[in-house]
């Protein structure tokens, strides 16, 4: 149920934001509608390069050892068996078994699939990579690739030591035989896969030093994250979200911004517009308690808000989802 204003104005104490999770906040809404998938059996000589899409790559080598090269990024990773990448959507990449051999066009490669196996090569050392997209929902899926890193790969060795292990030994297994219900047992995994992969990263210390996973783990910054996800119907202000990140003012803003990417008031409109738009596709509330939900006393200024981050109404936006 929303908030009344005399709940919205208690600022959460520290004990309450110990068990605040931004990450599961993110992925809760987020949905995958479909994976698609292929098991790419190939030889060396061989190479495979995907033009930037709508949609996130993925991969996992199950077997031999290759390169992935991602654009815009300087260098390329070399993968062995066990290791798993996911790659943002609109990012071209390249895999292969050198970085001499030519890559050829993966879409004119896909035509002669047999089913969900491929193969490819020149009949030399063998490689198997399980590879395909993720289809998400657009809209829900938004902050998750505005937070994300372009890449994130995931060693073999790392993965054995977490539940990710699990998930990368069932999809190997459902992938390399067709069965009963194999497609939506594949499109499940994938998904788990997905998250995992994410969290398994931010574990591996790769997160670096700038970004929204990397803030999760620095206290201060963290600590104002947790609040915001916690109470976003809280009036916040910096000065408020600066004394909660036991910073000043001045030094918090400024952190924040290179951390982010954006200001903490501006992250915190956003997070508030995407959970009203959360709430509008539930179809359960009227706009002007779904205002009062995400801090607006006003439906006026809600509107307003709503309007500049998604350039339509909240009204027009629910009407959408209608059609």
């Amino acid at each position: 149920m929303p908030e009344t204003p005399e709940e919205r104005s208690e600022r959460p104490d520290s004990s309450a934001l110990a068990g605040v999770d931004p990450f599961s906040d993110v992925f809760t809404e987020m949905r995958v509608r479909n994976a698609l998938y292929c098991r790419m059996e190939a030889t060396a000589p061989w190479g495979v390069k995907f033009a930037g899409s709508p949609h996130a790559k993925f991969g996992l080598v199950t077997r031999g050892s290759c390169w992935l090269e991602v654009a815009g990024e300087p260098n390329p990773i070399p993968l062995r068996g066990g290791d798993c990448y996911v790659v943002a959507a609109n990012i071209g990449i390249a895999v292969r078994d050198s970085l001499r051999t030519r890559a050829v066009d993966g879409e004119e490669l896909i035509q002669t699939k047999v089913g969900n196996l491929l193969r490819c090569g020149g009949g030399g050392a063998p490689t198997t990579v399980v590879t395909g997209l993720f289809e998400f929902d657009e809209w829900s899926s938004k902050p998750v690739f505005e937070m994300l890193p372009r890449v994130l790969f995931v060693r073999g060795d790392e993965a054995q030591a977490s539940a990710l292990g699990a998930t990368l030994n069932l999809l190997a297994i459902e992938t390399a035989t067709s069965t009963l219900g194999s497609p939506i047992v594949i499109s499940r995994l994938a998904e788990i896969l997905f998250v995992q992969t994410i969290r398994t990263h931010y574990a591996s210390g790769r997160a670096g030093e700038q970004g929204w996973l990397a803030a999760l783990g620095n206290s201060p910054l963290g600590t104002a994250l947790r609040a915001m996800h916690h109470a976003p119907a809280h009036p916040w202000s910096v000065e408020e979200l600066a004394r909660v990140a036991g910073m000043s003012r001045s030094v918090f803003a400024l952190r924040f911004k290179e951390q982010i990417g954006e200001a903490p008031l501006e992250y915190l409109t956003r997070w508030r517009m995407y959970k009203a738009g959360c709430l509008l596709r539930e179809g359960e509330h009227g706009i002007a308690e779904i205002a009062s939900a995400v801090g607006y006393e006003s439906s006026g200024a809600f509107n307003r808000a709503f309007h500049r981050i998604y350039s339509q109404t909240p009204g027009e936006f629910r009407r959408l989802l209608r059609k």
